[in-house]
């Protein structure tokens, strides 16, 4: 599960990347909007035709499941304060309907992540980032 300050940074923000890999194992990064439930993510697109296009959409429609996306921004340049969230889990095609209307999207489910410079999270000692096992 993810922190309260985790949750609440995830629900201030818009845009992730994604990453996502090929049959051939090409990667693909690419930035997306999404949705946050409190546990899961749903990746669409304004046009369902341009969505079936995508690599994203191909590379989990075929079967490569293991995804990540990265949620972050600055919370201020001077002084140098980044933000954000990396999550590793898996994808899968389902029929949502969310912020674009009805159609297919990815439904990301996290298994890790790790976060750093939100306000709030509790880090190990000596640690950088909190990670976080999602069950």
């Amino acid at each position: 599960m993810f922190s309260e300050p985790e949750v609440k940074y995830l629900k201030t923000q818009r845009l992730a990347r994604i990453a996502t890999v090929s049959r051939d194992r090409r990667p693909d990064v690419v930035p997306v909007a999404f949705e946050f439930d409190g546990k899961q993510f749903y990746i669409g697109s304004h046009s369902q035709e341009i969505f079936h296009r995508t690599k994203k959409y191909r590379n989990v429609k075929e079967g490569n499941e293991k995804v990540t996306i990265v949620i972050d921004d600055m919370e201020s340049i001077d002084p140098w304060k980044p933000r954000g969230i990396k999550i590793e889990g898996t994808a899968e095609v389902v029929d949502h309907k969310g912020m674009f209307g009805p159609g297919k999207y990815l439904k990301f489910t996290p298994k890790v992540s790790w976060s750093w410079g939100i306000k709030g999270v509790e880090l190990a000692k000596g640690e950088l980032r909190a990670k976080t096992i999602h069950r």
